[in-house]
């Protein structure tokens, strides 16, 4: 199952997704990698290992000014079918 939990300070926004195996990593992985291209703000990614071998890819955007992380953030759950994000 895959999940997601988004943070937000002034100008930095984040959001992790959580996944189980190599098929839902494939999936995150190249959805995400397809929708940022399509932006000129580009974010810092990286991967940790969680508990249960799950893992979680952090999507970060710093001095996103103009707010265009939560564009990107929602078209990024919508293609995953991520309905809760806490």
């Amino acid at each position: 199952m895959i999940d997601a939990e988004f943070r937000s300070e002034e100008k930095f926004s984040k959001l992790s997704i959580a996944y189980e195996g190599k098929e839902e990593g494939h999936l995150v992985c190249s959805t995400i990698e397809k929708i940022t291209s399509k932006y000129r703000i580009q974010p810092e990614t990286y991967t940790c290992n969680i508990s249960n071998g799950r893992e979680v890819l952090v999507i970060e955007y710093q001095d996103d000014n103009n707010r265009e992380a939560g564009e990107i953030f929602e078209e990024i759950m919508k293609t995953l079918n991520i309905t809760k994000c806490d």
